[in-house]
């Protein structure tokens, strides 16, 4: 089995999970020693917005530190974070660190509901809010936290309607950090990170802002993604390193100005979150002739970052999401006699805690040591994996994971529908778009119109279905009572976008 990436300096514990033997105790150590190293370098900057340095950003998160400390919160508290890309979620971010507590990033796209959910279950006694000032307070930095403290609660959306919280450690956060390091997403150099996925993912926020903190490397952030924006950042900022979702390289690459923009310095380009043509790989290796495009899989569960399939990689094994990353170990279960196909599970040290407030879900998911991904793959005796299908039903719109369970019970909630079933639409951009198929209930009719209102009340926008099929006939299912969504998939007709 191929073990391509730097092996120096791991150890497997008493429990088989291989760790990295030399990682900060913390991530306010990690900043720490950047502060120490280059305090006048530029940490953070916003696109059309302000810049700091790390002594900037240092002096500010300890303020913030002292702010929340002043209101009560303390070590083991959480902290909601509701603020879009910017300086400020960075600051408050740390800042929350600084007193030891644990942040809880909200995603900004997830409606009311969603948001109170997420803020109630975590049991945040702070939120951080768009157009507030920031805590303020004499400087304060906890000094002694440890591997096992919890850092953050990254909420997913949850196969039963609500969102779970992963409970990732600063242990997690490192060695995620180390990883990307070590198959060179972060080089141990100072360089300049693009950032256009949000902070509240772990895209944006554990395998982009973090490494770049830890290299002394500058990490620039789009408030608001727009394509020319997007374009021009790469030129004015001098951009090398960029991840982010297919969508987005489709969508830049197909501008009619594309070619007007100097993108020759970007030396690192991956993609992930979603599969990717062949096509549009060639496509994104013409557009950035300097860059090495690589591909990587990874779930919340695991801090952003299981596997990573090399730039040298990309057109020999399009089909594949690449090899376990240092200090990760990968196995299939239950794979059927004669297959090669089972069940993808994950173990390493960036393998989170479990889930907040779901003791259940968590000891369903979190087995002996080894993550359960709902995830079917195929892997070879070489070490690359290809994911095969998804055991969860489930939409992937452009790298958010929309379960179709979520959005069907919001959907059957409507007075007008009696039965409805949601699944992916194919999408040349996006990869998939969310589809409805809906049937009345008897001698009612259905305004798609007011389906999609009804929706959009209850569900973040990137879940409420752009397509929607209205069906007379009652949905097919097996003898158990599932529905055959197989079947819908090959017969239905799907037509315009609804919205």
């Amino acid at each position: 089995m191929l073990r391509p990436f730097d092996q120096a300096g791991i150890v497997r514990d008493a429990g088989g999970i291989a760790r990295y033997q030399s990682l900060a105790p913390s991530l306010v150590e990690m900043l720490r020693r950047t502060v120490d190293a280059r305090p006048g370098a530029e940490a953070v900057v916003e696109v059309d917005g302000g810049r700091i340095s790390y002594r900037e950003l240092w002096d500010r998160a300890a303020r913030v530190a002292g702010g929340l400390r002043s209101l009560g919160i303390r070590r083991g508290d959480r902290v909601a974070i509701r603020l879009g890309n910017g300086i400020d979620w960075c600051v408050a971010f740390f800042g929350i660190q600084f007193c030891g507590a644990a942040a809880v990033p909200v995603n900004t796209r997830f409606s009311e509901a969603e948001i109170e959910y997420v803020v109630d279950d975590s049991g945040s006694s702070f939120v951080f809010l768009p157009g507030a000032a920031l805590p303020d307070g004499a400087p304060f930095a906890i000094e002694d936290l440890g591997h096992q403290a919890l850092s953050a609660i990254f909420y997913t959306s949850g196969t039963t309607g609500f969102p779970k919280g992963a409970m990732t450690t600063h242990a997690n956060f490192l060695s995620n950090m180390e990883s990307a390091r070590r198959v060179k997403l972060a080089p141990s150099r100072e360089f300049r990170n693009l950032v256009s996925a949000p902070l509240f993912h772990v895209t944006g926020c554990n395998t982009q802002l973090l490494p770049t903190c830890a290299a002394g490397g500058t990490t620039v952030l789009l408030p608001k993604f727009h394509v020319q924006t997007f374009l021009r950042a790469i030129e004015a900022e001098r951009i090398e390193v960029m991840i982010t979702v297919p969508a987005i390289y489709w969508l830049a690459i197909h501008q009619d100005n594309f070619r007007t923009f100097d993108l020759s310095g970007v030396r690192c380009l991956a993609y992930g979150g979603a599969a990717a043509a062949p096509d549009l790989i060639a496509g994104i290796i013409e557009a950035f002739p300097n860059a090495s495009v690589s591909n990587s899989y990874g779930l919340t569960e695991v801090s952003s970052m299981a596997t990573f399939l090399p730039g040298e990689c990309s057109l020999t094994r399009p089909d594949s999401v690449g090899l376990a990353v240092p200090v990760v170990d990968l196995r299939l279960a239950d794979v059927p006699p004669g297959g090669d196909v089972g069940e993808l599970l994950i173990r390493g040290p960036n393998v989170v805690a479990g889930y907040w407030n779901k003791p259940a879900a968590t000891a369903e998911t979190f087995v002996d040591g080894w993550l359960r991904t709902g995830d079917l793959a195929r892997l070879d005796e070489q070490g690359f994996l290809q994911i095969v299908d998804r055991k969860k039903d489930m939409v992937n719109r452009g790298g958010e994971n929309v379960y179709c369970v979520e959005v069907e019970s919001a959907l059957t909630a409507h007075p007008d529908i009696f039965e409805v079933a949601v699944m992916g639409v194919p999408d040349p951009m996006m990869g998939e778009k969310v589809g409805a198929i809906v049937v009345p209930k008897p001698g009612r009719s259905i305004e798609v119109s007011d389906v999609i209102r009804f929706a959009g009340n209850c569900l973040a926008d990137f879940k409420v279905p752009q397509y929607m099929v209205v069906r007379e006939e009652l949905l097919p299912r097996n003898p158990g009572g599932k529905i055959l969504k197989k079947a819908l998939r090959q017969s239905v007709e799907w037509g315009k976008p609804v919205r």
